[in-house]
């Protein structure tokens, strides 16, 4: 009688100890990233619940390597170009835009949708890599550098299904979601399992009302979740015949971008 063979211990993330000044830094820079206008010392500190004096020697920092500057007469904050500097060799040393530019080109031209490819970072967010214009007469816009919640719409059910959580811990992260039209929190659930069979996920309409997403995933050799493409179109638009050949092409390309 054949033995089974030990299942391997899971993964083990190493440890992380917290840096508060890294954190709070890189916190500053996602809020002044996020706001159109250049902001006070004021509105930053109490934006992020940090004691004035100490934002203001990390924002010093920050200033002097060239990541913020300070207009001079507001004392107002932004972004400087040593951002840029990081985020084009980021851009430069990651071939993955380059080589899923075309497929998401192919996707949206035959299909009509606007196609979105995603870095997965964990829980927290999804990084947009790059992007797929839809031809016809009315658009979807996603700016390409923007940060997608990971556990919302389409590619949330993805994500958690690939997360190795428990459906407690599920639970627990479902309720920090925020959805135009929420789910059930068994109705999505049922969604995140159901990509198993499936190998992508659908949202209609629960995370943009009238908007309907689909997702599959880019994996590994180990089988890991490590990119995601994204479909987004008007619900109407979408019936469930043409969303499953749009599935079908998408996971053709995901699998080829796996290799």
């Amino acid at each position: 009688m054949p033995v089974a063979a030990p299942a391997s211990p899971p993964h083990k993330r190493p440890r992380v100890r917290p840096v508060p000044a890294v954190s709070r830094a890189l916190s500053i820079l996602r809020l002044l990233a996020a706001n159109a206008e250049p902001m006070t010392l004021k509105a930053i500190s109490e934006e992020l619940d940090l004691v004035t004096s100490t934002c203001l020697h990390i924002l010093r920092v920050l200033v002097d390597e060239g990541m913020v500057k300070v207009e001079p007469g507001t004392k107002r904050y932004a972004l400087d170009v040593g951002v840029l500097a990081l985020a084009r060799s980021v851009v430069e040393n990651n071939p993955f835009p380059a080589r899923v530019q075309s497929a998401l080109d192919r996707i949206a031209e035959r299909r009509n949708v606007t196609m979105i490819a995603m870095k997965v970072s964990g829980l927290d967010d999804l990084v947009v890599l790059a992007l797929g214009k839809s031809k016809g007469p009315f658009r979807l816009y996603v700016e390409v550098g923007s940060r997608v919640p990971a556990l919302t719409s389409a590619t949330g059910r993805i994500v958690a299904h690939h997360s190795g959580l428990s459906d407690s811990e599920l639970a627990r992260h479902f309720k920090s979601l925020t959805w135009e039209n929420p789910p059930s929190f068994e109705t999505w659930l049922k969604e995140v399992k159901s990509v198993q069979r499936k190998g992508f996920a659908v949202d209609r309409g629960n995370y943009i009302n009238g908007i309907s997403v689909l997702a599959v995933p880019i994996l590994d050799p180990q089988g890991r979740m490590t990119h995601a493409l994204a479909a987004l179109g008007v619900a109407d638009t979408l019936p469930a015949l043409k969303l499953q050949a749009l599935a079908a092409d998408m996971k053709v390309e995901a699998e080829a971008l796996a290799q």
